[in-house]
């Protein structure tokens, strides 16, 4: 077998097909993906140094928030670059350490990602339900912690994934019909038996999925009940309009992550290789590039924070004070204005 030794039967690199059936269009299938990721790197990266500069977002929310963008721009860069060097230069050829290495970090972060989205939900159940002692109870040291237990948790969960498939005898091959390396389309390549791969890989996605899944949905149908019993329409569409943004990102993210699971396991012989294999990099791409376009547009403070900072390059300082105070003075008008037609 070629770059394998025979002895350990340890191929020393693996092949990467690209999108199996479609080769002759590479170059095509490459252009919306780098478009994608350019779109992905400058949205996240953008709300991050955003968070980290505006005094106004150094709230849990936004914490949160830079943290599923750091998130979000590290997983497409575990892929991206390779898959894009895979159909422009045809360099297919990826070290069997390396391909480990990315398959760790791929679904470490896709694991990550749902425990920040998690953490994200009961962000807003304390924030709606609990007002009042928000600020006292998600302190700087708790979102510390709740990140560093996200982060343990998703190593603890994928390091047995990387020593199961590198127990695995590999004398079929070395070619893996993907773009990049998954767990599953890894193990395939073996003559082994990788049942306890699968088995585990199917555990760890329905643990996760289902833990995660169930928090957020029992912190929403806590919100919604708060938000239904309040009095003023306008703080219950308030209230709606903080969690939207929320609820638009756990969509984007569950519904392909869940398609890809279980249709590596259950639909293979029913859905073309070629599909499931262009909707697998969809996943790992489209939370990166609508998160930072979701939060954009529906997050008011966020686009405050854009506006303001175009101005600061654009405008004296005394100049971004005085149109502040304006702004400050048109909300305090509306204000009076909503409460003397309430009166």
């Amino acid at each position: 077998m070629s770059g394998a030794n025979s002895s350990s039967l340890t191929p020393g690199f693996f092949i990467l097909n690209g999108v199996p059936g479609l080769e002759a269009i590479h170059v095509w299938i490459s252009l919306p993906f780098c478009f994608m990721y350019i779109i992905a790197v400058l949205g996240n990266c953008g709300l991050i140094y955003l968070i980290s500069h505006e005094e106004a977002l150094h709230q849990p929310m936004y914490y949160f928030l830079a943290l599923l963008s750091f998130t979000d721009v590290t997983l497409c860069t575990t892929t991206v670059p390779n898959m894009l060097c895979l159909f422009w230069f045809n360099l297919k050829e990826i070290d069997f350490n390396a391909c480990l290495a990315q398959m760790f970090f791929v679904h470490m972060l896709t694991v990550m990602e749902s425990g920040v989205l998690m953490l994200m939900a009961l962000d807003r159940y304390v924030a709606i339900c609990y007002p009042l002692r928000y600020a006292t109870i998600l302190t700087n040291p708790v979102i510390t912690k709740a990140g560093l237990a996200t982060f343990l948790r998703s190593v603890m969960l994928i390091i047995p994934v990387t020593f199961l498939t590198k127990r695995l005898p590999y004398c079929r091959g070395n070619l893996i019909s993907h773009t990049y390396c998954d767990h599953m389309s890894v193990a395939k390549v073996s003559c082994g038996n990788f049942k306890v791969n699968a088995v585990y890989g199917l555990f760890t996605a329905l643990l996760i999925g289902v833990f995660d899944m169930t928090c957020i949905a029992v912190s929403y149908s806590m919100i919604l009940r708060a938000v239904v019993s309040l009095s003023s329409a306008d703080a219950r569409h308030k209230a709606f309009s903080t969690c939207t943004s929320h609820m638009c990102a756990i969509v984007i993210a569950y519904v392909p992550a869940l398609f890809t699971v279980f249709t590596h396991r259950f639909g293979e012989k029913s859905i073309p290789h070629h599909v499931h294999v262009i909707i697998a990099n969809l996943y790992l791409m489209f939370p990166p590039t609508l998160n930072p376009i979701v939060y954009g547009v529906k997050t008011k403070k966020i686009q405050e924070g854009v506006i303001k900072l175009i101005l600061m390059e654009r405008c004296p300082r005394y100049e971004i004070v005085s149109l502040l105070n304006i702004q400050k003075q048109e909300k305090t008008k509306t204000i009076l204005m909503k409460t003397q037609v309430q009166d």
